[in-house]
Order: structure tokens, then sequence, then C-alpha cells
């Protein structure tokens, strides 16, 4: 291990990538292989009247055309809530409405073009505080806002008694902080080459990051049992969290299954960053009550996630950022509230660590605000609150090799920055500090005062 550690060592894949040898999912060619290609909705928000795919079936080149009538089971997704294909209302612009499978590309979009859709354009909503209005457009049958358990449309943290940790604050310190929507735009776009082999099973190269989700998760779609499933994981040319979504892999397979023939389903690079998951937007609100010395005495955060039209990992990432939103920083008394909200908009997707990062970035842009109204320096106010070894952490797991004022310390050292004393003796598992607080979150267990609700 110490002969590699701390060194500069050549990538095992290196050669391939900078030679040109290295083989992507675009890369797979197979004798026959027709072209797939996707009809999508213009509106953002609508109902489809009708359908008419009868002339797109009888142009020339073309092997297939399926809507959701064509789909064994049309729900995916890790919450398996988004269409294949689109059913009677579309959720967001760009959503897959039908798909053809042709010779050619060409063919394929000319077929495309002769597909027949009567659309009744709805009222959607995009913004997501406007999406808790009363009288706001419905995204979803079940309303607009997700019920966490089948129940609260608040996912709440309580520690502690706020009420009093604001009383006993020299100041009060608020703010708000959004987000918007990000694009992963990795080098290679989505694709999937999909083929029935000499068995008779369905294979999928698929750029994937997560081969068997995607596998269990494709296997309810095409009604097949696993054992008559197989996914080729090729190299993936960038991915950063957008490759834990279905894009291309369940059209693919689904038109692969109609023709018996190798299909490829590629996105071009407008489709790339128009059509597949995002970073949805957040928004943060933060109270904190300080003392004059910078101890944070309560800390009051709402926290709103913009998911999109569907859930995908937009539920994962709010229950991540509702356990770790309030930071590195022992509070004693804290209450978080955290909502995902619908919109008419792209769902969420997965990217760079995803629901934890996004909520550090209000965290800690606010702490420096705190740090402002106390008169002390941001780093002084991160030492002043940091987590020590045995405290209990803001859901009340109690909190093991603990390393924040360490990782303060050699951050101040990179860049320059001169601590005092005190600080720069500080340790995150002084002994003494650690056994007490270990004792005092035992004790807190057990009165019952830290609650995940």
């Amino acid at each position: 291990m110490f002969s590699t550690v701390g060194k500069r060592m050549p990538r095992y894949d290196g050669v391939g990538h900078v030679t040109g040898r290295t083989i992507y999912v675009s890369d797979v060619r197979m004798p026959g292989m027709l072209v797939a290609k996707t009809l999508r909705c213009p509106y953002h928000r609508a109902r489809i009247v009708s359908i008419d795919t009868s002339v797109a079936k009888r142009m020339p080149g073309v092997h297939a055309v399926i809507t959701k009538d064509d789909v064994p089971h049309n729900l995916f997704a890790m919450v398996p809530d988004h269409h294949v294909l689109a059913e009677e209302i579309t959720r967001y612009k760009g959503q897959n409405v039908a798909a053809v499978a042709a010779v050619t590309k060409e063919a394929a979009l000319d077929a495309l073009a002769k597909i027949r859709v009567e659309y009744e354009e709805l009222e959607a909503v995009i913004d997501p505080e406007k999406a808790l209005l009363p009288d706001a457009p419905q995204v979803r049958p079940e309303g607009n806002v997700h019920l966490f358990d089948g129940v609260s449309p608040v996912r709440r943290i309580r520690r502690g008694d706020v009420d009093k940790g604001f009383a006993e604050a020299d100041f009060i310190v608020e703010g708000r902080y959004a987000t918007p929507c990000q694009e992963h735009a990795p080098l290679e776009p989505c694709s999937t080459v999909a083929y029935l082999d000499e068995s008779g099973k369905l294979v999928l190269h698929s750029k994937t990051q997560g081969l068997y989700f995607t596998l269990g998760d494709l296997a309810n779609v095409f009604k097949l049992p696993m054992n008559k499933l197989k996914f080729v994981g090729n190299t993936i040319g960038g991915s950063f969290g957008s490759g834990n979504s279905v894009h291309t892999d369940h059209i693919a397979g689904l038109l692969a299954l109609a023709t018996g023939k190798p299909v490829r389903f590629a996105l071009t690079r407008e489709e790339e960053i128009l059509f597949t998951t995002i970073r949805t937007p957040w928004v943060f609100t933060i109270k904190d009550g300080v003392r004059r010395d910078g101890r944070i005495t309560a800390r009051k955060m709402t926290v709103l996630h913009d998911c999109g039209a569907y859930t995908e990992l937009g539920l994962y990432a709010t229950e991540k950022n509702a356990n770790l939103v309030a930071g590195a920083n022992r509070i004693e008394n804290l209450a978080v509230d955290s909502q995902m909200v619908y919109t008419n908009k792209m769902p969420s997707g997965s990217m760079r660590g995803f629901g934890v990062n996004i909520g550090q970035y209000a965290e800690q842009v606010h702490l420096d605000r705190v740090a402002r109204a106390c008169g002390v320096s941001p780093m002084a106010i991160r030492f002043i609150n940091a987590f020590h070894e045995g405290d209990p952490g803001h859901v009340g797991n109690v909190l093991r090799a603990v390393s924040t004022i360490e990782t303060l310390q050699g951050v101040a050292e990179a860049a320059g920055v001169t601590l005092e004393d005190k600080y720069l003796a500080m340790r995150s598992k002084d002994a003494a500090v650690a056994a007490d607080r270990v004792l005092e979150n035992a004790g807190r267990a057990l009165d019952g005062k830290e609650v995940l609700q």
C-alpha cells in the first residue's frame, strides 16, 4: 500500500483513453442494428387526447413504433412512479410519448414526424414555492407535496427546546438561500445497445452507474425474470450521478423485444442536456440563536426540495439532506422541517453528493453571517461549534471517528490562516470532553429529546 499512497501512479485505463482504444457503449456495433428515437411532449403539462401511429408504422425502414400500451409495466425508477412512455397527462416538457426503431436515424425521425398526437395544454407550475399554494395546478393526482411514510408532508428533526435556545441567545441571525437546476454535462451522452442473444436473453450494453439497480428496475418494466436479462457495463465517459437514473435502457430494451433485432438508442448532446435527470433546485431558510462568544444556542431550518415531476432519487436526497443539513456543529436545540415538492420540471436525479453538499452550501454561507454578527472570524465560529468525539449527532446517534477540528486546522494551514493558540491546541478526541459527551448523549437518548419524525 505504501508504495502507491501519496504517489503519482499511471491510470490502469489511461493508455486506452489516450489512444482511442477504450470501448464505450457508442462504439458497440452489431449487424442489422436499428436506430431508436423518441417523440417528446412539447409542453410542461398537457393531456394526451389521442395518438395515431398508423402512418408512422408504414413508413419505409420502420420496424416498430410503440406507445404506453406496448409497455408490459409502464412504471420505473428507484421509486417506481415515472412513466416509461407518457400516460394521459404529461408532467414535464420533453417527456417520452412514443418511440420508433428504424434502419437509419433519418428514417426514425421521419417516422416520428408522422405520429399524430392531439394535446390539450394544461396550466403548469414551475416554481416550488408556488406549488405549495392551495390553488396551484396539480402535478400529480395526490397533490404537489410528498407525504413521508404516506402520512406527513414534512420530514421533521427535533432536538432539545428551540424556543428556550432562542430565549438564551444574544443575537438572532436569519437567512434564505436558494440553488438552481444543474446539469451533469458528461462528455459521453447517454447510450444503450440492446439485443436478444442466441438463448433469447435480453442483453443491454448500458452506461448505467448501477448495473444491479437498473437490472432489478427494468426486469419489472420488461416483465422478464432476471435470468432472462443481462447488463453489460461498458466504460463510462463521465456521469457524475446521471448514470444512476434510467434514460435510454428501457426504450432500447422494449424496441429490441418488439423487433427481435439489435437496437441502439443514443441521446444527442441537446437531448442529454434537456431531457435527462438533473440536480433540482432547493430553498433553505435558517434562523440561528447565538451567544456573544459565538456558541449557537438554537437553530431552526426549513428546507424545500423541488423534486420535479417524478420522485426518481429526490426522496433519497431529501432524507439525506434532513439528517445532515445542520452541518458539523454541536447544536443543543435544533428543529429541521424538510419538504419535497413536485413541479412540472425534469425529475430529480443524483449528482455528486446529492442532498448533502447542496445543504452544506447554505449552512456554510449562513455560518459566515453568524460569525460577522458575533464579531469573530469565520474560522473561529467553526471551532467554537465543532463536533467532538462522542457528541450526539443531529438525529441522536453517537459520533465516532470525529475529525472536524483537525480538518479545520489543516484547512487553515493550507490557506495560510494563522489560528489562535487555543484553536491550535484543540483536539476532536480530547479524552475528557469525549467521555463527558458520551455520558451526556446517553442521558439525552434515554429522555427521548432527540427525535427523527
